[in-house]
């Protein structure tokens, strides 16, 4: 053969400017990861595209439409591009172009071994464009380019080819590549690769990132899977299941998400290549990927990152009949990993106002931003513009139902996306991301919720959850220079308080020395929202709801232990190896009531606050199967996932004698103190705590001072009630003695302390007074740390 045609088994991956960048991305995996599986295939050379380009004389032709394409003007860069593409399909393939695609994809098709190891003609193939500059580390060109699925035949072969060839000339891949500065499109030439298809139509396919999409996190793999072909998913057109992944040697799946799989997409005939079918409910409510594929999955991901050298974005399918995974691409995370990992990059803060309008509708939160505008709905592209001037106005909201690559030049014209549908690995959040815009995605009610020309503001700073207000949320950014922050002057090593396992992540890539409170009640707020009480009820006497919630998993108490320790995994996993402080759960009987089912099992008090909350629970004949499901979960992290960084730790704990009965319930549960190192805290908040240091200190591994509720109770007063708030003052002298007594007697018991309550966060010269007393470790929230490492060691020069 030629040089017009290239096996990919033939070169390593050093030919970017010949065979194009997903082949040759292809390629070197091949030679370098001889036991990943992937598809065997050829590349149609970017030297066959400039022989079709010369031979039907389309240069001059192209450089002519693209001269009248105007700055931001959609209809010029549309009646551009189609009169590009319809002279390069209605051109004519060269002969010698034609022979030997011919012949390398009768060579491809020769031999296919089915389910049963019998030879079969594979007929079947993929024609995918492949860039020379796409997949690079700086632009993915996600989708810019086209793909064909399930060709057959030689004319089908040689007409999806010539396609791919007009696809580099597509208004997404014209407008995409001037804006992320990849030079002008006549200094681009196209490669195509032709690939053996994967019978994922039968199976499952997804997309898998070795870093966490949205903070670039380099400990997790994300991964989203659907049943059939995996187009519906990177389209946006269905909600995955999405699963996060631990890089450990255990690989442990941190979290589970089931998506609205309500379609596949599967093979379908000549004339129509690909079929859309619904799921039926029973395949909905099933995993589309097995636990076992998924760490297989994980590993070949990390394997192809550690062979790049840097963060990756992974296409695989499962084959139906063979039950084989197959990675079927790879390309550089274009978002996260061409940023140094040697410096910590200035947080730029969005402060919004408490008092905010309604929400109209929530989803998935893309980016770490706010965007306001005007509302501009589209149903598709061909009713908003085409030949109509200023179709869409620069700085509205984008809504519609899912985008692909043909919306990139409206996106890049937005000042925020929303979509009905998608998921965080689809092809608008990738893009938005690229983009730097706001996006919230899955919003499922999205057209019905928004109108046309309504000012709204997408909020995409504040967790997982994006949220849409009506109108406009006053909102200013503030911007965290940590390069003027010596933070290893710090007198002491500063710790962080962190509520909702979904901002681990982000919070574990600051500064600190690890989380010195995570709440349970947080978690089972967030993760569960069920009394669990009430989860250990008969099934038949589970309120309707309940067993809603818990559809899927054996039974309540599993599904309690199962939601919990993925909480606590999330916090542990982001933060190791540093530690990580779990305070076993701190609701109080109200609050307990106001979980689903807790008012069946919670008494009514006059004043929980000082009522049966913390270490009374634990041991008691009511509570202590509850506590028993704590204790499963934080087992389950601690030695099933091997998260050996977690600790736990004890709160609102009266008496020494208390503290012995709590540690009797947790080993009859199976968590003991010391054992496969575990260490065990008190939460330091009870004057008796204080009276009794030494008695406690003889029980426990360390003091957490919980500064909130030894205040109110050093000085006789209700935090929660408004009419004695202008005393609450952590700084009181009264309360200060006592925090002056708690460190010393610590200190001469030779056990650490630390604290993790409200007070250091609010107010830097509380901070400063725990430091000048020999504190060990002061605990803030995340939005504190920088102002608390500041006000403690100042600045750099």
């Amino acid at each position: 053969m030629t040089s017009y045609i290239i096996p990919l088994h033939s070169f390593e991956g050093s030919m970017v400017d010949t065979v194009g960048g997903k082949s040759a991305s292809l390629a070197k995996m091949i030679h370098g990861l001889k036991d990943l599986p992937i598809p065997d295939g050829f590349t149609v050379s970017t030297a066959a595209f400039r022989l079709f380009m010369e031979e039907n004389g389309l240069n001059a032709l192209i450089g002519t439409q693209l001269a009248k394409v105007k700055e931001d003007d959609l209809a010029s860069l549309r009646r551009a591009g189609l009169a590009i593409r319809t002279a390069i399909v209605n051109g004519e393939m060269p002969k010698v172009l034609e022979e030997e695609i011919t012949e390398a994809y009768r060579r491809l098709s020769l031999l296919y071994m089915d389910a049963d190891g019998k030879p079969q003609k594979a007929t079947d193939v993929a024609v995918r464009s492949s860039a020379t500059a796409e997949d690079t580390a700086e632009a993915s060109f996600a989708g810019q380019q086209d793909t064909y699925l399930n060709v057959r035949g030689d004319n089908m072969v040689l007409n999806a080819v010539q396609k791919c060839f007009a696809s580099l000339f597509t208004d997404r891949a014209i407008s995409y590549r001037t804006k992320m500065g990849s030079g002008g499109v006549q200094s681009l030439a196209l490669a195509v690769l032709v690939q053996k298809m994967v019978r994922s139509d039968l199976g499952a396919a997804g997309v898998a990132f070795s870093v966490d999409p949205e903070t670039g996190h380099p400990g997790f793999i994300t991964v989203n899977s659907t049943w059939g072909l995996g187009e519906l998913l990177v389209s946006g057109q269905i909600t995955p299941d999405e699963f996060l992944i631990y890089k450990s040697d255990r690989l442990p799946i941190i979290d589970k998400k089931l998506g609205r799989k309500t379609h596949r997409l599967v093979y379908g005939n000549v004339t129509e290549p690909t079929v859309r079918i619904p799921v039926a409910a029973k395949d909905q409510a099933k995993w589309s990927i097995s636990d076992a594929n998924l760490r297989t999955l994980a590993k070949a991901v990390m394997a192809i990152e550690a062979y790049y050298g840097f963060g990756v974005d992974v296409e695989w399918g499962i084959d139906g009949l063979s039950q084989t995974l197959f990675i079927v691409q790879a390309r550089p995370e274009t978002v996260h990993s061409i940023h140094s990992a040697t410096s910590l990059p200035n947080e730029k803060r969005y402060i919004l106002a408490k008092e905010r309008p309604p929400v109209l509708a929530r989803g998935i939160a893309i980016g770490n931003g706010v965007a306001c505008g005007k509302v501009h709905l589209m149903s598709s592209l061909d009713n908003r513009y085409g030949d109509e001037p200023a179709a869409f106005p620069k700085g509205c909201i984008l809504v519609t139902e899912s985008t692909d690559p043909d919306w990139e030049p409206l996106m890049a014209k937005s000042a925020g996306i929303v979509t009905s549908k998608g998921a965080r690995c689809c092809h608008s959040a990738i893009v938005a991301r690229e983009l730097g815009i706001p996006a919230i995605v899955g919003t499922e009610h999205a057209l019905e919720l928004l109108k046309d020309g309504q000012e709204v503001t997408l909020v995409c700073c504040e967790g997982e959850e994006g949220q849409i207000y009506e109108g406009h949320v006053d909102h200013r950014v503030e911007v965290l220079e940590w390069s003027e922050v010596d933070v290893e002057a710090s007198p002491v090593p500063l710790l962080l308080n962190v509520g909702n396992p979904v901002h681990a992540l982000a919070a574990s890539l600051l500064p600190s020395q690890g989380i010195g409170l995570a709440r349970l009640e947080f978690i089972i707020n967030h993760f569960i929202g069920v009394h669990p009480l009430a989860l250990l009820a008969p099934e038949e006497d589970m309120d309707e709801r309940v067993l809603a919630k818990i559809r899927g998993y054996p039974s309540g108490g599993t599904y309690f232990v199962e939601r919990l320790a993925s909480g606590v995994a999330r916090l542990a996993a982001a933060f190791y190896p540093r530690p990580i402080i779990v305070r076993f759960s701190d609701f109080k009987s109200n609050e307990y009531r106001a979980l689903l089912g807790g008012d069946t099992y919670e008494p009514h008090e006059e004043n929980p606050m000082i009522g049966w909350r913390g270490a009374s629970r634990y041991y008691s004949t009511a509570y202590a199967p509850a506590f028993g499901l704590e204790c499963r979960a934080i087992k389950k992290v601690r030695e099933e996932m091997g998260l050996t960084n977690v600790k736990v730790m004890v709160p609102f704990c009266r008496t020494p004698q208390e503290m012995e009965k709590v540690f009797a319930t947790m080993e009859a549960n199976g968590l003991v103190r010391g054992g496969n190192g575990l260490e065990v805290y008190l939460m330091c908040e009870v004057p008796s705590n204080v009276v009794l240091v030494e008695e406690f200190a003889s029980l426990v591994d360390g003091f957490s001072i919980g500064s909130n509720d030894l205040t109110q109770l050093t000085l006789g007063l209700d935090r929660d009630s408004e009419l004695v708030a202008h005393l609450y003052d952590e700084r009181n002298p009264a309360v200060k003695s006592m925090l002056t007594k708690a460190i010393s007697g610590a200190k001469a018991a030779g056990i650490k302390i630390g604290i993790c309550g409200q007070g250091p966060s609010d107010f830097p010269d509380f901070a400063a007074f725990l430091v000048e007393q020999g504190i060990d470790t002061v605990s803030v929230t995340p939005d504190a740390l920088y102002r608390t490492y500041t006000s403690l060691i100042g600045k750099k020069e």
